[in-house]
């Protein structure tokens, strides 16, 4: 069987890393999984109420990000597969073998939020919206972007480590990696919990920079998903006008010209971007 790392990022979550770690080791049974808690510079005693027989603890000497907590566990691990769990209590343990055996199907095995999640009304609408702009980039259905309940073959994971932020936006870049790069990606329903403490994620900060990573993301894989319907936009907002000056004022204005002009010139950047990644990747091969 292949080693088996779970790898829990961790800031200032002594309240409940010691209970989070217990519900591992006893969801682990008889199985040799490897426990590797990453303690991003807590300023609490996380460290120490995460120390457990068989629990291997790495700290940061400051605090880095989520994502950095997640590269250094990457890094770190010594398991062919890997499950990144959050600390804050919100994932049951026992739901971890789901997400492993999925990865006799899968490359990358998310954990799809099913139960009442913390955050509110604001928070469903925000994660609604992500999956759906994630879905159109990638051109695949994707039902829970942001889940940090997750499992992945580790050296498929690596190969995107350079994109990962340190930020919190990791799953976002690890799950539109893998779909765009052409990497099996399942949904496995699990449940959660109403997390410990309070959540470290603000919807309208950190949103955006979803936003932002996503499309970086699909700018790096397929730049058209970007780019053609931005030409289309100026194009029909060129024609429409055309049409309405020549019904108007029976001439063709400078704006309608200016306008087709943007359209065919962003078409063009597009095919060309869409080439370069392209090569990139054959260069990988």
């Amino acid at each position: 069987m292949p080693k088996i790392t779970i790898i829990i990022p961790a800031y200032n979550e002594a309240e409940v890393i010691g209970s989070v770690v217990d519900g591992i080791r006893a969801a682990a049974g008889d199985d040799d999984w490897e426990i590797l808690v990453v303690d991003d510079g807590s300023s609490d005693e996380t460290s120490e109420r995460a120390s457990r027989p068989g629990v291997r603890v790495v700290k940061h000497p400051y605090n880095k990000g989520n994502g950095a907590a997640v590269k250094t566990g990457l890094r770190e691990a010594v398991g062919e597969i890997i499950c990144l769990m959050d600390a804050d209590g919100q994932h049951d343990p026992r739901e971890i073998p789901k997400l492993l055996t999925g990865l006799q199907t899968y490359d990358l095995v998310i954990g799809t939020r099913t139960g009442r999640q913390s955050g509110g009304i604001l928070r469903w609408l925000g994660n609604f919206f992500y999956n759906r702009l994630a879905s159109y980039l990638t051109n695949h259905q994707i039902y829970d972007l942001t889940s940090g309940f997750r499992a992945a073959w580790r050296d498929k994971m690596l190969e995107f480590l350079p994109l990962f932020p340190n930020g919190f936006s990791y799953p976002v870049t690890s799950t539109m990696a893998f779909i765009k790069a052409g990497y099996n990606v399942g949904f496995i329903p699990v449940t959660v919990s109403k997390r410990v403490g309070q959540s470290k994620i603000r919807v309208l900060r950190d949103g955006v920079k979803f936003v932002l990573i996503a499309m970086r993301i699909i700018m790096l894989f397929s730049p058209m998903r970007i780019f053609l319907p931005i030409s289309t936009l100026l194009f029909a907002g060129g024609a429409g006008y055309a049409i309405y000056t020549i019904t108007t004022e029976v001439h063709i204005t400078n704006t309608t010209v200016l306008l087709c002009t943007m359209s065919v010139v962003t078409f063009l950047i597009g095919l060309v971007s869409e080439q370069i990644a392209l090569m990139r990747f054959e260069r990988q091969q």
